[in-house]
């Protein structure tokens, strides 16, 4: 079996654990397949091969799937170890972990709040962003990673695609909610590395351009403002209840009718599709948005469907 059938990606394009795996694959020169993913309306692949969750990324290797995707990553290091992308001593390894552990778990979550949140409600949001950023910039320029190019050392490693892949949404939330997210005065270490891990080519050819992802996150953000004047539901705590960090492209339904939120993580297809429900796509822990606009259905079930405009996929 050739590699390139031997090694496919199901994914979505806007979604930064999926340009996690991308990126892990062409660090390592290997050629796979692409399939696009509908979040909304799951495929009978995603569902197959990722039936516990339903999620993107998965990572296909001779018809056997890898989930999750620093799982996906510290698979594809181990199984193809040249170019490595974990350091080789093991108390460095533990360090590496720690802090991917800490960009989904703390880094994430605030900065997905800020996107899903307004008023005072974004401020400790933009607070928290800017502690946990302290955090990273205290272990750039005198911690575990002083006087390195990149987390990795003067090559991406895991770290670095854990936190640079989603690190773009910082500039994406800056330009659409007004804030300040990544000061150079106040963050230098950190808005240096970011600059020269956007700079590498596998980099470049990985993330989208700048513009498609201003242009969706702006149709999502008018669609939550839409929905926050047309419902009681308050639809910035809802999405900020679901950032979680969970490696998931989440999706919130909430009951018009009710008002009562009912998160349902990684469903899709005809289940999805239940009159009084308004399918909202949210941001999530992981930094990143639904790929797929989803229909507003009114309480009824009966009228025609909005949906806002987006990012041509």
């Amino acid at each position: 079996m050739d590699q390139l059938s031997s090694l496919k990606l199901l994914g979505s394009w806007a979604d930064s654990h999926t340009h996690r795996v991308q990126l892990a694959l062409k660090l390592k020169g290997l050629e796979f397949d692409y399939q696009e993913e509908d979040v909304v309306n799951i495929s009978p692949a995603l569902l197959l091969h990722n039936p516990v969750y339903n999620k993107v990324p998965v990572l296909l290797h001779k018809d056997r799937p890898v989930v999750e995707s620093v799982v996906i990553l510290q698979y594809i290091d181990e199984t193809w170890t040249g170019n490595p992308l974990m350091p080789a001593d093991p108390f460095e390894r533990a360090v590496a972990r720690f802090w991917c552990h800490f960009a989904e778990d703390k880094l994430a979550p605030a900065v997905g709040a800020v996107f899903s949140s307004s008023g005072e409600g974004q401020k400790a949001a933009v607070d928290q962003v800017h502690e946990n950023l302290k955090l990273l910039e205290c272990e750039l320029r005198d911690g575990a990673f002083k006087e390195r190019r990149f987390f990795g050392g003067d090559k991406i490693g895991l770290l670095d695609i854990v936190l640079g892949c989603g690190s773009y949404w910082l500039a994406v939330f800056e330009e659409v909610m007004s804030v300040k997210l990544v000061d150079p005065e106040s963050f230098p270490a950190f808005h240096a590395w970011l600059r020269d891990f956007e700079e590498q080519n596998e980099v470049k050819e990985t993330i989208p351009a700048i513009d498609k992802l201003l242009e969706y996150a702006r149709g999502v953000r008018q669609m939550m403002l839409s929905l926050s004047s047309s419902t009681s539901t308050s639809v910035p705590a809802t999405a900020a209840a679901n950032t979680t960090g969970n490696d998931d492209v989440t999706i919130d339904a909430i009951d018009a009718s009710t008002n009562s939120e009912s998160i349902e993580p990684g469903r899709g297809g005809k289940e999805r599709n239940e009159p009084g429900k308004i399918y909202l796509p949210v941001i999530d822990g992981g930094l990143r948005i639904s790929t797929t606009p989803v229909a507003l259905r009114s309480k009824q079930g009966g009228g025609g469907e909005v949906r806002p405009r987006a990012a041509d996929r």
